[in-house]
């Protein structure tokens, strides 16, 4: 039997613990609803989504199959509207206002989560953390 093709998968920053941690959390919801998931940094995803590899881990992503893309916090909405449990939270994410709250809410945490991640001592993945140190201004323990 043949595997079908995911409706779309979410393309997460492999190199933040927060994200390396908590998205493949996630990855058995999300399949259940046709979604895989991918790191940012895999080679056929920087291919597929002809963008500079620094360009593409701004943000959280959803490549959807036929290569539409969405972008930041309207990757949690996309995918809060298909989970029945999730769909309060995006009421809430589209109402006059919170929407608002909800797009600087995702920036802030977007903009940052390597603090996070160093706060909750979450390491990114192993193959990453050289060029982690490497790359950016704030410097990331590597010996935790």
């Amino acid at each position: 039997m043949e595997e079908e093709e995911p409706i779309g998968w979410v393309l997460y920053d492999n190199s933040c613990g927060f994200c390396n941690r908590w998205v493949p959390f996630w990855a058995g919801t999300l399949s259940k609803r046709g979604f895989a998931i991918a790191p940012l940094q895999s080679e056929w995803v920087v291919k597929r989504m002809n963008a500079a590899p620094d360009d593409l881990l701004m943000d959280l992503r959803l490549l959807l199959r036929d290569g539409s893309q969405v972008c930041g916090a309207d990757v949690y909405r996309y995918l809060m509207r298909r989970v029945w449990w999730a769909y309060p939270g995006y009421l809430l994410s589209v109402a006059p206002l919170l929407s608002r709250v909800f797009d600087w809410g995702y920036r802030t945490f977007a903009d940052n989560r390597y603090r996070f991640s160093r706060a909750c001592q979450l390491p990114p993945a192993v193959e990453n953390r050289e060029r982690i140190a490497d790359h950016h201004s704030l410097p990331y323990r590597l010996d935790r």
